[in-house]
């Protein structure tokens, strides 16, 4: 396989060794996208201990890295507005890494800032997109209502009552991480089965605590060559493994309800990096619904179809459970602008590095980032690594 020889050698050839929000992520009505985007960027060069004057290429989804570089004074070299969704900034990182292997770029910035609760935009209705013209009819609108369709197909297909368990082993748990971040929406907000039970119906067969939050926030990420790494004002982390890809995107048009694209790129990212599931301190999954996680637990292979709620049982994934899991309180708890893979990246930086706080994962070291984009119709993994 001489693809896969080419993907091996790209293995730790580039760094990350900045990561950073916005200077507030929740409710930040005062500050457009863009300004988001720009704080977050500062941010993140300051924690790697660089300037913008640095960075030569610039990576960012939904808003064209033309306005973001015009924004915030940058005129890159290597420029790439990939936009499948939320996992876009997971393929990001997998873009940075080709690029800088392949000399396009020194200095990767990869950037997101989005106003999702601040900004009532309406669902788009261009008569040409696909979904609005064989989806929309039917009331098939947004990501709660398709999510439904495959968690009540995946429901009929391995049972209501076990899957209803494991979504609220997982809402519970991932409350539990957010209640030692002190950056997470629901801080300060505990929750325990009967709430998550007793929570309003938003689509069936998921309550409110289902779904993930809708807030203003915005993230970045500085990646750069291993020489360079050393000279940064911290450690840097090793990009190990990569995989990315999509399927479908109308929900109506999935291969199966069951089954997302994690199938692939999971296990590529694993051989790629050269380790095992068991080799893993620390997973981050993209966390839109509790279905999401549920479904991608088993595409990534933890275990096989139909037995993720036995996988998270008994609170396995919360801060006392021996999978940690979402350490920074995910979409679901801590914060989800719209698109939110790049969060699960900077909880997993700041993992590796033992900046965790309470939360901190005990001897952390290899930890799995996996984003989810669309209509669960893209998928990125990364594996990433104490260099």
């Amino acid at each position: 396989m001489a693809n896969f020889k080419r993907l091996k050698n790209l293995s730790g050839k580039a760094s990350i060794v900045g990561v950073d929000e916005s200077n507030e992520i929740g409710k930040v009505p005062d500050k457009s996208p863009l300004a988001l985007h720009a704080e977050a960027a500062i941010n993140a060069l300051d924690d790697a201990g660089m300037e913008l004057s640095d960075v030569d290429g610039l990576f960012t989804a939904g808003w064209s890295t033309l306005d973001v570089a015009e924004y915030i004074g940058l005129q890159p070299k290597y420029t790439d507005s990939t936009s499948v969704g939320g996992s876009s900034f997971v393929i990001h990182v997998a873009h940075a890494l080709a690029a800088i292997a392949a000399g396009y770029c020194e200095v990767a910035l990869i950037t997101h800032g989005q106003s999702g609760r601040s900004d009532r935009a309406p669902v788009p209705k261009d008569p040409g997109i696909p979904m609005v013209q064989y989806e929309y009819p039917y009331g098939i609108i947004g990501p709660p209502a398709s999510y439904s369709l495959a968690c009540s197909r995946y429901m009929y297909e391995y049972g209501e009552d076990k899957t209803r368990q494991a979504m609220s082993e997982i809402a519970v748990s991932t409350r539990k991480w957010a209640n030692l971040n002190p950056k997470a929406y629901f801080y300060e907000k505990t929750m325990n089965f009967d709430d998550y039970h007793n929570s309003k119906w938003i689509s069936w067969p998921f309550h409110l605590l289902d779904c993930c939050l809708v807030t203003d926030a915005g993230a970045a990420i500085v990646i750069t060559t291993p020489e360079r790494a050393k000279n940064c004002r911290k450690s840097g982390v090793s990009i190990l493994g990569a995989g990315e890809g999509h399927d479908h995107s109308m929900i109506s048009q999935m291969p199966d309800l069951t089954q997302a694209f994690g199938k692939v790129t999971g296990p590529q990212a694993l051989k790629m990096a050269g380790i095992h599931h068991k080799d893993l301190d620390l997973t981050m999954i993209y966390d839109s619904f509790t279905y999401t996680v549920l479904v991608s637990l088993e595409n990534l292979g933890f275990c096989k179809p139909g037995e993720g709620a036995d996988f998270v049982a008994n609170q396995r994934t919360s801060p006392s459970g021996e999978f940690p899991l979402n350490t920074n309180g995910g979409g679901l708890s801590y914060t989800h602008p719209g698109m939110y893979g790049i969060f699960a990246l900077v909880e997993a930086v700041r993992q590796l590095r033992g900046e965790g706080g309470e939360r901190q994962v005990p001897q952390c070291n290899l930890v799995l980032a996996h984003g989810t984009g669309g209509l669960l119709s893209s998928t990125s993994t990364v594996i990433l690594g104490n260099a």
